[in-house]
């Protein structure tokens, strides 16, 4: 059958309706063009061949593994849903930021709170991780709470330009709602200015590179806050091009404490790094969710996780606390629903890492979290 007749049969099926609406905003979703990031990109040391590139050498997905993946995909692409309802916390969001605590969202999505500021990380309210509002990941538990509910924050940090990591609608309300600039890796700032983010603010760092909210004029009186980009292992793209535009994940240095914000990343020598140059960290985000055997260079599993936590506290396994995010709100992978954090836990225990798990839209206080609530055990 030609691809024309197939085409037709699809639409046919579907109904015309429904393919234009599936179809809706899609170009402008997948935001800038080539030609609009690569006048940015061109001075990063990690930009060769007008793309970016791992310091490791890396592959998203294992060499021959098409096959197993096209099964994978029809015969377990159910697996990594819960059972239950995934329950839900009323955000407890306090008049005043903290000195350390974190409010997870689900996926990747969180409010750190650190020396009394505020940084929202890689913001993502919409219900499909996807240039299409009607096809793609969709959401496995709610939004714990709208955007109208975030207090005012200092600074936005963005990992990477993936679907699941940036979302254009939430960009644009963030625009709205909020005067925060937009803390992004090269490149991503094409984005951004592609959905009318106002260029003042936008700040595109390389790996390694700071910035302070002093430098922008934000700080407040009792000290300042440096914001790091810093290298994670990964990979880019939001169409069938990749690696245009850098991927990071992001120091939060206050006065009295710091946050590694890891984003999306596989296990890489850049966290010891990372440990030695601007740890030890009081507090890890790091991934846990989405690995799979066939692209273990760019996912960390759990064991990793609880790694590299160590690797950002100076080797030192015991230091600070380890909040797992990138898990229980997408299904992106083949694993069950549970088993990130079943896997996290026992490797954390085996290390001696403290750990906080909340349930989307808790608040990690380390101080006053309760470490014994297993809230998972009742939605697998």
């Amino acid at each position: 059958m030609s691809l024309r007749r197939v085409v037709g049969a699809v639409v046919g099926g579907l109904g015309l309706g429904w393919v234009v609406r599936a179809a809706w905003g899609i170009p402008s979703a997948m935001g800038a063009s080539i030609s609009a990031i690569r006048p940015y990109a061109a001075g990063s040391r990690s930009y060769r061949g007008q793309r970016f590139h791992n310091t490791e050498p890396s592959s998203p997905v294992a060499a021959g593994a098409g096959g197993s993946l096209l099964l994978s995909a029809v015969t377990k692409r159910d697996i990594g849903r819960p059972r239950r309802a995934v329950p839900l916390a009323v955000p407890h969001l306090p008049e005043e930021a903290a000195e350390l605590a974190v409010t997870w969202f689900g996926h990747a999505t969180a409010l750190v709170e650190v020396d009394g500021y505020r940084v929202l990380a890689d913001p993502v309210w919409s219900e499909r991780v996807s240039p299409s509002a009607l096809v793609g990941p969709a959401r496995m538990h709610p939004v714990p709470a709208p955007l109208t509910r975030l207090p005012e924050v200092d600074a936005v940090v963005i990992s990477h330009d993936h679907y699941d990591h940036l979302d254009k609608e939430t960009v644009r309300e963030l625009v709205q709602r909020q005067k925060a600039p937009f803390l992004v890796p090269i490149g991503i700032g094409a984005h951004l200015r592609h959905w009318g983010v106002p260029e003042y603010r936008i700040v595109e760092l390389d790996w390694g590179a700071s910035v302070s909210l002093s430098e922008l004029g934000l700080a407040r009186a009792g000290g300042d806050l440096t914001l790091t980009c810093t290298e994670a292992r990964h990979f880019s793209g939001r169409g069938l091009v990749r690696n245009t535009t850098l991927w990071a994940s992001w120091s939060i240095v206050g006065a009295t404490k710091r946050v590694y914000f890891g984003g999306d990343t596989g296990y890489t020598q850049a966290f010891a790094q990372a440990g030695a140059a601007l740890g030890p960290f009081d507090l890890t985000l790091l991934p846990i969710g989405a690995y799979d055997e066939r692209w273990v260079d760019v996912h960390m599993n759990p064991e990793e996780a609880v790694r590299a936590h160590a690797d950002l506290c100076q080797g030192n396994a015991g230091y600070g606390l380890l909040v797992p995010i990138h898990w229980a709100t997408f299904n992106l992978a083949f694993h069950s629903w549970s088993e990130p954090v079943h896997r996290m836990i026992a490797a954390a225990k085996a290390a001696g890492t403290a750990i906080a798990v909340p349930m989307p839209g808790q608040r990690v206080d380390p101080i006053g979290f309760p470490p014994s609530d297993s809230w998972w055990e009742d939605v697998e």
